[in-house]
């Protein structure tokens, strides 16, 4: 996740509250209550915010309307996106259609069915309530077609989930209270549930939560998944295995950098530097390694204990994902290092050890016939990290977490 700044955070809206205001300004015109340079919408808790309308223009057929999205200090994707509401006479009722930028739902599992724009239920409930309100008002029928559009919303959903759930060309429209609050645990786990619905849905009985880009990476050639199986894990392991738990698949897997899945193995389920901390004293006490109490990093002390340290992570970290599933699937952990090297792995699917292909921080994946070669790779991997060859940097990636952090938390 990005730095959260300092002070003070300011809170912003989210794309359907957007949408909202876009669409009464491009009623308004197109019902003859004149060109409002400003408008107030309703949001579902009753706060009654006002936007500023960026662009309005229209005929007597149809009007369009933009709001810029302001998303406070939120780090948000679509902050300053122009989101565009075009509205014209419908053949009958309230019509939704997905313009240039905003994306269609091709996968089971999301709460909008395959083959909708991508426009949730909030966001849709919302645009209706106000058709319907200023239809009465102005006594007009409210037969109405809304399109949405985001001009570049095609390019910025690359940089979102969308894709991995299936929502393809473009952006979706979201939102359950219209705001964004900065920062907010609670949208990034909402990220997490989407995701487990998706594969579910799909069918696909073997899910992978990572810490970061380069654990997905390596995990993702391991074990042969595809795009849909990954799930935005970052941080948030506890959140995770906790809606699992609940809307079960057969297999879990989670991979991640020592030092976050150290922290796992001591029991934390937000992996985050600002909420959990690696106990270096108990990695001292429990490797009879006193120097290691005196560690600023998690590399530091896997030079000093050596390689049972990661080994008893991969298996620390296993019961912690067990006990949270609570027995609702099968589970393995994949620990590597910070170049992508596998230091150790846990778990139950020993035929996994036989088979799959270890990934060194890269993209390609295994070749399907080349078992023996594989595992070879995967024990050649093992003794190149257990020989202490730790490489420094970081990985991230802006959708998801960072397998390395700050020193000592290794966030």
């Amino acid at each position: 996740m990005s730095r959260i700044p300092e002070g003070p955070l300011r809170r912003g809206w989210t794309t359907g509250a957007c949408a909202t205001a876009a669409l009464r300004a491009a009623l308004m015109l197109l019902w003859g209550e004149g060109r409002p340079d400003r408008v107030r919408i309703t949001l579902p808790k009753g706060e009654r915010p006002v936007f500023a309308v960026a662009e309005l223009t229209g005929g007597p057929d149809r009007a369009e309307a933009g709001i810029v999205k302001d998303a406070g200090d939120d780090p948000d994707v679509t902050h300053g996106a122009l989101i565009r509401v075009r509205v014209e006479p419908s053949g009958g009722g309230i019509v939704f259609a997905a313009g240039e930028g905003v994306g269609t739902v091709t996968r089971p599992g999301l709460p909008v069915p395959v083959g909708e724009p991508a426009i949730n239920p909030v966001p849709r409930q919302m645009m209706r309530e106000t058709v319907e309100e200023m239809a009465a008002r102005l006594n007009r029928a409210p037969d109405i077609r809304i399109t949405i559009s985001v001009p570049g919303g095609a390019a910025l959903a690359e940089k979102t989930w969308n894709p991995r759930l299936g929502i393809v060309g473009g952006l979706s429209i979201l939102g359950t209270t219209g705001i964004v609050r900065p920062f907010s645990c609670a949208a990034w786990i909402a990220s997490i549930h989407r995701g487990v619905d998706v594969a579910r849905a799909s069918g696909q009985t073997h899910v992978a939560g990572c810490t970061g880009a380069t654990s997905e990476r390596v995990v993702q050639a391991l074990h042969r998944l595809p795009d849909h199986a990954m799930l935005d894990m970052g941080d948030f392991a506890g959140g995770m295995l906790k809606y699992l738990a609940a809307h079960p698949v057969a297999r879990v897997t989670v991979g991640g950098g020592l030092g976050k899945l150290t922290k796992l193995a001591q029991g934390a389920g937000d992996l985050h530097s600002g909420r959990s901390q690696v106990d270096f004293a108990d990695l001292a006490a429990r490797f009879g390694t006193p120097g290691a109490a005196g560690a600023n990093t998690t590399a530091e002390a896997l030079r000093m204990i050596g390689p049972d340290y990661p080994a008893w992570v991969a298996e620390a970290a296993l019961a912690q994902v067990r006990k949270r599933l609570g027995g609702m699937a099968r589970a393995d952990v994949v620990v590597i290092d910070r170049a992508g090297a596998i230091l150790a792995r846990a778990g139950s699917d020993d035929e996994a050890r036989a088979g799959d292909a270890q990934a060194v921080g890269g993209d390609s994946k295994p070749d399907d016939g080349a078992a023996a070669e594989a595992e070879a790779e995967a024990r050649a991997a093992d003794n190149r990290a257990a020989g202490g060859g730790l490489k420094g940097g970081r990985d991230g990636d802006s959708r998801g977490g960072s397998d390395s952090g700050p020193d000592g938390g290794t966030s």
